[in-house]
């Protein structure tokens, strides 16, 4: 018992000098230069966003906001604006989950090259080469949908469709398939892979191991993930319409472009209450859901 306290100040020195080591001490110094390199290059001023002149322009421009249009005209268009953002979101995401799905189990290596079926297919090295390109193209495609910002295929798709919801929506369900497909492969990465293998040595089917050995483990993680993104997706509708994908987004464009201060303050009253909605329909869901 009198030896503790001096165990105890060993282990919390020991403790010191690990936090203290060479390796960490460059981390840390790698972070401060990354840090101040960030602040010189973005010219951040606090000075320069609160102070002298553009603080008053910031309240200017705020008392101009009120009071917002509550004219019913008004409100009929901004409530069918937010219908049309909010159908752009969930589509959007049915469509990501769709594509996700769709490429999810290939891209997984654990599914592709592990288990009975892979080993017995061992004699068969065509049937390998075929799972390679499978599983190369799956991750390929999923890397591409990613990576392109959803601005962007909005761009493209407004372009190729015209303008309007649909080209959001598409836009939407492109570049959340190929986050989801990411998301849903980390799940799949971590599947048991006994129940999986006991299935397929009773002779199971590939769709019943697929209902019965792979589902029931991603599912509900699949569901989390999806109703997440479903959250991010009904603000990154908004930011769509910058680029003439409809809903709200687009109308906030026209009410600043045409200095339309108190529609301006309506619209980003709609926002909030749709993204509000959203975000308790979301958590409500998952709690029941998962």
């Amino acid at each position: 018992m009198a030896n503790t306290p001096t165990r105890a100040a060993g282990l919390a020195s020991a403790q010191e000098r690990d936090f203290l080591s060479t390796r960490n001490l460059m981390i840390l110094a790698g972070f401060l230069t990354l840090m101040v390199w960030s602040y010189v290059g973005t010219e951040f001023s606090l000075r320069g966003l609160l102070g002298g002149e553009s603080a008053v322009q910031i309240l200017t421009y705020a008392k101009k906001l009120f009071p917002p249009d509550l004219s019913t005209d008004f409100l009929l268009k901004a409530g069918y604006w937010t219908l049309e953002t909010f159908a752009m979101s969930f589509l959007g995401t049915i469509l990501a989950v769709l594509i996700a799905f769709s490429l999810v189990f290939l891209s997984s290596r654990n599914l592709m090259f592990t288990g009975l079926l892979f080993e017995m297919e061992r004699h068969r090295p065509w049937v390998q080469a075929l799972r390679t390109v499978l599983y190369l193209s799956a991750k390929a495609a999923l890397n591409l949908l990613r990576t392109v910002p959803h601005l962007v295929w909005a761009l493209i798709l407004v372009f190729a469709v015209g303008l309007g919801p649909f080209p959001g929506m598409l836009a939407l369900g492109i570049h959340t398939g190929g986050v989801l497909g990411r998301l849903f492969g980390e799940v799949m990465e971590n599947v048991e892979t006994q129940p999986i293998e006991a299935l397929q040595a009773t002779g199971a089917s590939r769709l019943q191991i697929l209902f019965y050995g792979i589902l029931p483990q991603v599912l509900p993680e699949f569901v989390a993930y999806t109703l997440y993104r479903w959250e991010v997706n009904i603000r990154e509708a908004v930011i769509l319409g910058y680029v003439g994908a409809g809903g709200l987004g687009q109308q906030i464009q026209i009410a600043i472009s045409l200095f339309l201060e108190h529609r301006l303050l309506t619209l980003i009253l709609a926002i909030y209450l749709i993204v509000t909605v959203v975000d308790s329909l979301s958590a409500y869901l998952r709690s029941r859901l998962v």
